[in-house]
Formats: structure tokens, C-alpha cells, sequence
């Protein structure tokens, strides 16, 4: 089985750091996990990955992958690990989020949902079952319920049904999980997760119902998706109250440097965002001293590193002139630059609150980063 060993909190008591252990290997908490939707972090190399930006765990996407390649050629290929040569922990999202966002393609169903593809308007139909039987083909350590991701906005009645769908939902995927076995000799762990919009009662509810499912891990979903940056945190600080301490805590889809820090100092564990990869490819840095839109013309004829504090080789090997000059000249090389430096420096975001934690130095260690985390240089 997964296993999550705490071995530290801080003077809180709710940032907390610990090791899941998984059949490829150990994941050191708090961690954020580089996403590769379609079997690959974009324009990263798997050696980048795992030797410079020092990813210890990374995420699929079922949706994706279940549309292209398709799991006749998954199962091929004896599952993602196998496919995209990576030897370290997946996690899969099961799609919920992606079907959900296709808003005029999509019916639900108690049964599940109905979709039509983004790719060739294809009809294809998601159970809280088949996701599970296709994560099992797909072969991720982590498998993420199927559950329904109400909006930021959702008022309280539309919230209230969405979350008793999800957790019909989450009672019969938990069965399939349970009645069916890992495809590859290697054990898959299945994290329910806690739905309710912003609002308090339904996330305090649906964190018991999860809590009772007895999983190996959980998750909270449907935040930062429209919501106040406040209310966030609020739901957070209310989930993390009725979760389990002895299981990881996974905080889907947040967020910025800030969001990080603020959710590990509230008790999350593990977290993923497009954010790092995404906004590298556009010329925005995230740094150990700021934030840099690298297309500036003020970095034009600046050559010192990209972050003199970095950890990943980008950061002292090329210049903020040169990384500017790349972009402005469209040279493919440039969004590769931002990729890996914004992941190398949230990998080294996590890992060092982890050792703050440790040491018992987090809170005035965050309160200092957030402050620069969020500054426009």
C-alpha cells in the first residue's frame, strides 16, 4: 500500500512535512508535481526532469490520454511509465475537471457524463467505473476519483447537488477500485475528493464522507477556479480540519508561488498547477526574489543569472539579456529556458519549506517569501 509517515509540524502544528512511500519509490512532502497531461511536461526531457529540476512524482491526464493515444495503444506499451520512459510515481487526473470545462459538449447523468471530444467532436461516455478501469490501463501509482468540479460562483443549491452527485459517484468508484486489480504488478493507490464550492457546511460535510472512505490519500478539488483568493484558503482551513492526518493531502490544480505556501502552511501536502510550464513558455519567471517578465526591455542589457539563487544550471548558465533576446526572436530555446527554471524553482520552493518546517523556522520563513513571491521586479 501507499504509505505517508509525518515526520515534522511546525509551531502550528498544521504545515506539515512527511515521505509517501509508493512502489517507485518515496515522494518527500510538501511537493508539487510537474504536469504532463499527454504523457509528456512540456518541452522538458525526462534526464531535466529527474536530475535538474528534481521531480520526484508527476501528473497524466486520463481525458487526454484516453482520447490520444487512446489506452489500445497504452496497454501496448504496458502503461504510461513504459510509454514516455519514466520510472518515478504518476499521478492521473481522471478528467473530471477537463470534461466539466467543455460546458456545451458535455450531459451528465447519474450515471456519469457524456462528452464529445475537443479533438474530433467524437461522443464518448465517463463512469466513475471506466475511469477507474482506464487508469488501471494507463497504470498511474495515484488514480483520482471522477467527481463533477462545480464554478467558483456556483451558488449553494447547484453546489448541494453537484456535491450529492459526486459522492454517489465516489461511493461506486470505490467499489470498482476495490474489486479490481493493477495491470502491471506495481500497486495503484484511489484518492476520493472533497467537493462544496465555497461553502463551508458542504466542504465540511463532504471531507467526512471522504474521511469515512478510509482511502490512502485524499483530495480537496473545485478551488481556484473562480473563487475569492480568501475564500480559498477558508476552504482549505476547513477541509484540513476533518482529513486525516495520517493521509497526504492533494490540493488540485493551485497555484502560485503564494498559493503554495499558503496551502502548506494551512496542511496540504501536494500540489500541481500548469502555471510554472505555461507561464515559462510566455517569458514570465517566477524567482527566489520576484517575479520577471522577461520580455521587459529592462533586462535587455542585464547579464546576470536569471536567478543568482536558483538551483536549476539555466539559472547561472544563461543571462536575462540572452533569455530575452531568445523570446523576442521567437527561438524555440527560450520557452524551454522558462519551463525549467519555473519548475526547477517551485520544486525548490517546496523542498525548502520542507526543510523550514524542519527546522522550525516556517512561519517567519514563509511570511519573508510570500513578500517576495509576489513582487513585479
Amino acid at each position: 500500500m501507499l504509505t505517508f509517515n509525518l515526520l515534522s509540524t511546525d509551531v502550528s502544528g498544521k504545515a506539515r512535512a512527511g515521505v509517501i512511500r509508493t512502489d517507485r519509490g518515496e515522494i518527500e512532502t510538501p511537493i508539487f508535481m510537474p504536469v504532463g497531461t499527454l504523457g509528456t511536461v512540456k518541452g522538458v526531457l525526462n534526464r531535466e526532469l529527474a536530475d535538474d529540476i528534481k521531480a520526484q512524482i508527476i501528473l497524466g491526464n486520463t481525458y487526454h490520454l484516453y482520447l490520444r493515444p487512446g489506452m489500445d495503444i497504452m496497454g501496448q506499451a504496458k502503461g504510461l511509465h513504459q510509454f514516455m520512459h519514466w520510472d518515478k510515481p504518476i499521478l492521473t487526473d481522471s478528467g473530471g475537471f477537463q470534461i466539466f470545462s467543455l460546458a456545451e459538449n458535455r450531459k451528465l447523468s447519474e450515471e456519469g457524463v457524456t462528452f464529445r471530444s475537443h479533438i474530433d467532436g467524437g461522443k464518448h461516455f465517463f463512469s466513475p467505473e471506466n475511469v477507474v478501469d482506464i487508469q488501471r490501463t494507463i497504470g498511474s501509482d495515484i488514480m483520482m476519483a471522477l467527481d463533477e468540479c462545480p464554478p467558483g460562483d456556483a451558488d449553494y443549491q447547484y453546489a448541494h447537488k453537484s456535491l450529492q452527485l459526486t459522492q454517489q459517484w465516489l461511493k461506486r468508484g470505490h467499489s470498482r477500485f476495490l474489486d479490481t486489480e493493477p495491470l502491471y504488478g506495481k500497486h495503484q493507490s484511489w484518492f476520493p475528493i472533497v467537493q462544496g464550492a465555497g461553502y463551508p457546511d458542504l466542504r465540511r460535510s463532504a471531507a467526512q464522507f471522504v474521511t469515512d472512505l478510509g482511502a490512502e490519500g485524499n483530495a480537496i478539488g473545485g478551488l481556484s477556479v473562480g473563487e475569492p483568493t480568501d475564500v480559498m484558503y477558508e476552504m482549505i482551513e476547513v477541509v484540513n480540519e476533518v482529513l486525516p492526518e495520517d493521509k497526504p493531502r492533494y490540493l488540485m490544480g493551485v497555484g502560485t508561488p503564494a498559493n503554495i505556501l499558503e496551502g502548506i502552511d494551512r496542511g496540504v501536502d501536494m500540489f500541481d498547477c500548469v502555471m510554472p510550464t505555461r507561464n515559462g513558455r510566455n517569458g514570465m519567471l517566477f524567482t527566489s526574489e520576484g517575479i520577471i517578465n522577461i520580455k521587459n526591455k529592462k533586462w535587455e542589457n542585464d547579464f546576470s543569472p536569471i536567478d543568482e539563487n536558483g538551483t536549476a544550471w539555466v539559472d547561472s548558465y544563461y543571462s536575462k539579456a540572452y533569455l530575452r533576446h531568445l523570446f523576442i526572436s521567437r527561438e524555440l530555446l527560450g520557452p524551454q529556458i522558462g519551463s525549467i527554471h519555473n519548475l526547477a524553482f517551485y520544486l525548490w520552493l517546496a523542498g525548502e519549506a520542507r526543510r523550514q518546517i524542519i527546522a522550525g523556522n516556517f512561519p517567519q520563513w514563509k511570511k519573508e517569501m510570500v513578500e517576495k513571491v509576489t513582487r513585479r521586479l
